[in-house]
């Protein structure tokens, strides 16, 4: 498996496979891979004829120092990893953050139609401007033809989406369904984090969203909210942070719903000093 440094090189290594009319796959990811990344690189492997996945720590998404500072960082770890889904097929782009953002380690302000405003975009300043601001840098240099990102961060997913139409780049964003462990938790890298307590208890996220949907049914998007607010409440290792439902299209946060549109709800729960969300299709 060949592991490339510097994006001259490897947009070059691309630049010739295509003239080999190879289709190339991308799966981003910032590293300290599970088993929900190795979902989205199958995917891409059968999809296409080279995946590109890309190894590095955006520092320009992270709005507390400390938590880019605390986040895994397990080059060897990840290559094994990919290397038990294909030792030929895979390519690993881990660049530094010179090559990526060269002196000037800055975010780009971006208008993503107000998709970034709720959400994550609310509780953490400038997130998404990091997060558009490595994504297309990425894509740029790949260059791929599909590019793979999971359903878990789904308002990140609808911000790339945006950022791919706006900016005119020539590929395909593809959203993959949630991984998740046997008890329900969406599969994260900070679960490694979380002591054994913690895990016993952050299940009860998924379990909490699936009944909200079941409420959703046949109650108002108020009674919901505040369902799951006191469900929460009795939480003792979980603090909610947010609940929101929300229109897929605009990621806007509704009061009351149409038969005509589709919603989501969305949630983010702090185990302690860990940050954990997830998301649900309510109709």
């Amino acid at each position: 498996m060949i592991v490339f440094n510097f994006k001259e090189i490897i947009s070059k290594t691309i630049e010739d496979l295509k003239t080999q009319n190879k289709r190339v796959g991308f799966v981003p990811t910032m590293g300290a891979l599970h088993s929900g990344h190795l979902a989205l690189v199958s995917k891409s492997l059968k999809e296409n004829d080279i995946v590109v996945v890309s190894v590095f720590v955006n520092p320009t998404q992270f709005d507390k120092n400390e938590d880019l500072k605390k986040y895994p960082r397990t080059l060897n770890r990840d290559i094994k990893l990919l290397k038990t889904l294909s030792k030929s097929n895979i390519v690993v782009y881990a660049p530094s953050v010179k090559d990526i953002y060269g002196e000037n380690i800055e975010a780009i302000n971006f208008d993503f139609d107000g998709l970034e405003n709720g959400m994550e975009g609310k509780f953490r300043k400038g997130h998404f401007d990091g997060v558009g601001t490595v994504v297309k840098r990425l894509l740029e240099i790949v260059q791929p033809h599909n590019a793979y990102f999971g359903e878990k961060d789904f308002q990140q997913l609808q911000i790339i989406k945006k950022l791919v139409e706006k900016y005119k780049l020539p590929l395909n964003v593809i959203g993959c369904e949630i991984y998740r462990e046997e008890s329900g938790l969406a599969l994260s890298s900070r679960n490694e984090r979380l002591s054994l307590e913690q895990k016993k208890a952050a299940p009860a996220i998924y379990k909490t969203l699936k009944k909200a949907k079941e409420k959703f049914a046949n109650q108002s998007v108020n009674k919901v909210t505040k369902w799951v607010v006191a469900a929460f409440a009795n939480q003792k290792l979980l603090q909610l942070e947010y609940f929101i439902i929300a229109d897929v299209k605009t990621l806007k946060e509704i009061n009351r719903k149409s038969s005509k549109k589709a919603y989501r709800a969305f949630i983010a729960v702090y185990a302690g000093e860990i940050r954990l969300i997830d998301n649900i299709a309510l109709n």
